[in-house]
């Protein structure tokens, strides 16, 4: 925690351009460009101002912001989501696209705005001409300054005191952090204690309507290959630019339904690997030269579930996850590109680990891989194969990694509290640091010169009401400028529940649907928003996963009354959890287990500790039939439906469907009251078809253009609806920006 000392007089009374607004102090008045009066906020959100101007664009964590500005108070955790949400309506910030305030998920906010005086005098004291770390710089600093924040109320000692078992709980992590053995912390550990790292500014070298994703530097850095759809086409093509905003060149060309997907650079810059997938038919593996020309196939995919993959280090082959390939067997696998054989690499794999995302080490000597989400680490074997080694215990959902030149550190994006971030990690060391980059996936580092690419996803979801009918039309419900992900209804079909970050950050949003002015935010937890919380059959409560004031973990929430409590699983990796139809004594929790691998556990809620009755290893998510008296559930990596009964049974577990839902549309389906099973897939011509398991047929084309959300959807307890996530809005860019390499250690060579 950072304590600062008391704000100059200055500060207090001093007017301020805070981006395109002004700011006077003393009054607590923020005037935003258009708007027709100031907009007052409270001395507690000014005093939230304060504290973050004086921090200078970096990250203020809640705790700090807590001890700063409600010094010898006991306030509620809410308290600063409330100041943020009014500064960020003085400033008339876009919700979607923030100018001023950023959002840290699981630590705090940061001001992405320019500071000036206004005052007759010129700068304040402190001033400094300097860009806000972290931020995009689109034109040069102004007179900016960082003074301190609000006055720290209380007893000094008491302070002093709290700074010093601070810098003790600093040294022990440090000391902590030095074991080889167990290099990086824990998920929930890692999030409390990164920092974020000091880098330089990035910049979109992208910005065409649409999505841009799955960059790929070329070794100099020079270009930067992706995925995009061309203009007036089909299906996406691999892309390919300079590292400055400069026209694109479309390098591949699909034909047909087919899209191009995954492009890697060779080792030596001279030609770029991509997959061609036509859905529901092929998968090939193609490879082009990179100054463009005639394109290669050199081997085939699984169409349902496309591989991931990488070039090998001597550039004659390429390494490939453990799923989505031809050939038998388990693990990852080589492709000699001369002879177009494939080799399994022994090293010890089960069928139920899932190893994606390999990439060899700089020096070659190791093959470093993902293995299993969303509670997944990094893993590595010697290039030739051998004993799989645990590298990270981050526990985290890994969504693209790459290795930094030195060998020594890795980047990866990391999805936490239902938003991505990159964080650096140091493979010796296990320290952690938080890049400040929201919204960032699929990092890719150049391979002989410090520089990173990544996608900024910035998509956008709207609640939709739609009628089975397809007479009933589609209504937006609850609108707003925020981001809204898994609607569920009760059984009673009167309330439903959807997560949202309209209110700053994600949260858990109630309401009664014949009374939308009833919304709320039920304060005090921010859920994950991997699966849709779940109801109790008499819809008075709802299992939620989420970091609540007790950590992360399994709640119990009871909408009505705001109630949020902790349960007492025995799980700490939990992913979701379910109710079972009549049974208040019995939950089924979906968790990772040994090695992250997701195991579905049935247990006795009144016991204590929990007891554990039953468990159904390598599953990914879990539904219940009521109808059916039975759990439905799919697995990582693999397409299909399975089956067994509410105990559990071994005997009673089959599977339903080999290939429904596919790999990439797994949370992607939902159980009617009746037992009938739904999912979402794309169509030529269809964005969001409905389908019915069992029936050849489109049930409903939901949208022609937009997407459904990823994550589930609800159906009416009267099977004649379905409440389901629409893209309002796709957007997607590609960042660039140089990278600082850490310092030789002590004594190397």
């Amino acid at each position: 925690m950072s304590i600062s000392s008391p704000p100059p007089p200055s500060l207090l009374s001093a007017r301020l351009r805070v981006g395109e607004c002004t700011v006077d102090m003393s009054l607590r008045e923020i005037h935003a460009p258009g708007a027709r009066r100031a907009r007052r906020v409270t001395p507690k959100a000014i005093g939230v101002l304060a504290a973050l101007i004086e921090h200078g664009g970096r990250v203020v964590s809640r705790e700090a912001l807590l001890a700063q500005v409600w010094a010898g108070t006991m306030p509620t955790d809410d308290v600063v989501t409330q100041a943020i949400t009014q500064l960020r309506k003085g400033f008339d910030d876009e919700r979607g696209n923030p100018h001023y305030i950023e959002t840290i998920a699981k630590y705090g906010y940061r001001l992405l705005a320019s500071v000036e005086s206004l005052d007759d005098a010129g700068a304040m004291p402190d001033a400094a001409a300097h860009p806000l770390e972290g931020a995009v710089a689109t034109e040069p600093a102004r007179a900016r300054y960082a003074p301190a924040p609000v006055d720290i109320r209380g007893d000094w000692r008491g302070i002093l005191a709290a700074v010093v078992a601070v810098g003790l709980l600093f040294g022990l992590v440090l000391l902590w952090s030095f074991r080889r053995d167990e290099p990086v912390a824990s998920r929930h550990a890692a999030a409390a204690s990164a920092r974020p790292a000091a880098t330089a500014s990035y910049r979109l070298i992208t910005s065409v309507p649409g999505i841009e994703s799955s960059p790929s530097l070329s070794p100099d850095a020079a270009l930067v290959a992706y995925v995009a759809t061309p203009t007036g086409g089909r299906g996406s093509a691999i892309m390919l630019q300079t590292t400055d905003p400069s026209t694109p060149r479309q390098l591949s060309h699909p034909e047909g339904d087919a899209w191009d997907s995954a492009p890697a650079w060779s080792p030596n810059g001279r030609e770029i690997a991509f997959l061609r997938v036509e859905p529901g038919r092929a998968c090939r593996v193609m490879v082009l030269p990179s100054n463009g020309g005639t394109e290669r196939s050199v081997g085939e995919c699984d169409p349902r579930n496309p591989p991931s993959f990488d070039w090998t280090f001597d550039g004659r082959g390429l390494v490939f996850g453990s799923r989505g390939t031809p050939t038998g067997g388990v693990g990852l696998r080589l492709l000699d590109l001369a002879s177009g054989e494939w080799r399994l690499l022994d090293y010890g794999a089960t069928a139920a680990d899932v190893d994606f995302a390999p990439h060899y080490s700089p020096d070659g000597r190791w093959i470093v891989f993902v293995r299993n989400t969303p509670v997944g680490d990094l893993y590595r074997i010697p290039s030739t194969g051998g004993t799989a080694q645990r590298l990270t215990r981050l526990h985290a959902d890994i969504r693209g990694w790459d290795w930094m030149p030195d060998g020594r550190s890795i980047v990866l994006s990391r999805w936490s509290g239902s938003e991505s971030r990159l964080l650096q990690v140091d493979l010796d060391s296990g320290l952690t640091q938080d890049m400040g980059i929201p919204d960032a996936i699929e990092p890719t580092i150049a391979a002989r010169v410090p520089a990173m690419a990544f996608s900024e996803s910035r998509s956008f979801f709207g609640i939709h009401h739609v009628a089975l009918d397809g007479k009933g039309g589609i209504d937006r419900m609850y609108p707003s400028s925020g981001r809204d992900r898994l609607p569920v209804i009760a059984p009673d079909a009167r309330q439903m529940v959807f997560t949202s970050d309209r209110s700053g950050e994600f949260g858990l949003w109630w309401a009664q649907l014949d009374r939308p002015e009833s919304l709320r935010l039920v304060n005090g937890l921010r859920p994950e928003s991997w699966h849709p919380p779940d109801w109790s059959q008499d819809s008075r409560r709802l299992l939620v996963v989420g970091d609540g004031e007790t950590g992360f973990g399994l709640y119990e929430v009871t909408p009505a009354s705001g109630q949020v409590v902790r349960l007492p699983s025995p799980m700490s990796d939990v992913v979701q959890a379910l109710y079972l139809p009549g049974d208040d004594a019995r939950v089924l929790v979906v968790a990772g287990g040994e090695e992250g691998r997701l195991q579905l556990q049935l247990f006795n809620r009144r016991t204590r500790p929990w007891q554990r009755l039953a468990v159904i290893p390598d599953v990914a998510v879990a539904r219940v039939d009521g109808a059916g008296r039975r759990v439905l559930f799919t697995r990582p990596g693999r397409p299909g439906l399975w089956a067994a009964d509410l105990a559990l049974s071994p005997a009673s577990v089959r599977q339903i469907d080999p290939q429904v839902p596919e790999v990439a549309r797994y949370r992607a389906w939902a159980v009617a009251s009746d037992g009938r099973i739904y999912y979402f897939e794309r169509q030529p011509g269809c964005a969001s078809a409905l389908r019915r398991l069992g029936d050849p047929k489109t049930l409903l084309c939901v949208d022609r253009n937009r997407r459904n959300g990823p994550s589930g959807f609800s159906l009416a307890p009267r099977n004649d609806a379905i409440y389901v996530t629409l893209s309002l809005w796709d957007g997607g860019d590609i960042g660039f920006m140089p990278l600082a390499m850490a310092p030789e250690p002590v004594g190397s060579q």
